[in-house]
C-alpha cells in the first residue's frame, strides 16, 4: 500500500471543496466529513442517515455510533450543513447510507471514494500522493497546527502512541511547524 500525504495548504483544500460542491453534495459532504472528523473511510462509508440525526430529525452535533470515542466525534456547522444538503439532494431516508451510491441502495465503495478524492485533488493541482487516508491525515495535521494536543489527536485517530501519530501525520520536524493557539473569543 502506498503512503499518502495530508493536504497542508488550506487554499488547496478550499479548491477541492469548491470543485466537489459543484459536482455533488454527496461527494462534498464525504470530503468535508473526513477532513473535519478524522474517522476512518470505512466508518464514513458505513454511516446511515439515522447515525447523524437526532430523534427530532435534526442533524446531531455528535456522531451517534462513535459517541463512546474519547474525544467524541463532533460535527461542526460546516459538516452539519453539508450533511443536510447531502440528505436533501439524495432524498435519503433514515435507513439509507449517507454516502449512497447513485446506482444502487448500497454505500459507495472505497474505490469510488478514492476516485472522488483523487479527482478533486487533481483539479486543485495537488501533486503529492492522495488517497482515502489523506482525509484523516489532513484532519490530524490541521488539528495539530491549531494547537490541539497530539495526545487528543492520537486518541481520535485511535493510534497506540504519540510517536506513531507524529510519524503518521508527517510531523517528524514538528518544531518547525508554527502552532496557532487561537481561542477566537
Amino acid at each position: 500500500m502506498k503512503t499518502v500525504d495530508a493536504i497542508k495548504d488550506v487554499k488547496k483544500i478550499n479548491e477541492m471543496k469548491h470543485f466537489l460542491m459543484s459536482k455533488s453534495d454527496r461527494d462534498y459532504c464525504l470530503f468535508l466529513f473526513g477532513i473535519n472528523t478524522g474517522i476512518r473511510i470505512q466508518e464514513l462509508l458505513n454511516l446511515r442517515v439515522h447515525n447523524v440525526k437526532t430523534e427530532k430529525e435534526e442533524i446531531s452535533y455528535f456522531l451517534s455510533p462513535l459517541k463512546e470515542l474519547n474525544p467524541p466525534v463532533y460535527l461542526n456547522t460546516q459538516v452539519r450543513e453539508a450533511i443536510q444538503r447531502c440528505i436533501d439532494e439524495g432524498r435519503l431516508h433514515s435507513e439509507d447510507f449517507l454516502f449512497k451510491s447513485k446506482k444502487t441502495s448500497e454505500a459507495i465503495s472505497r474505490q469510488q471514494a478514492y476516485r472522488i478524492i483523487n479527482e478533486a485533488a487533481k483539479q486543485a493541482g495537488i501533486e503529492g500522493s492522495v488517497g482515502t487516508h489523506t482525509l484523516r491525515k489532513t484532519f490530524g495535521y490541521h488539528a495539530y497546527r491549531k494547537g490541539i494536543a497530539i495526545s487528543l489527536i492520537q486518541k481520535r485517530l485511535q493510534q497506540s502512541s504519540s510517536s506513531e501519530t507524529i510519524q503518521y501525520l508527517g510531523l517528524e520536524h514538528r518544531l518547525s511547524i508554527p502552532i496557532i493557539l487561537d481561542v477566537n473569543l
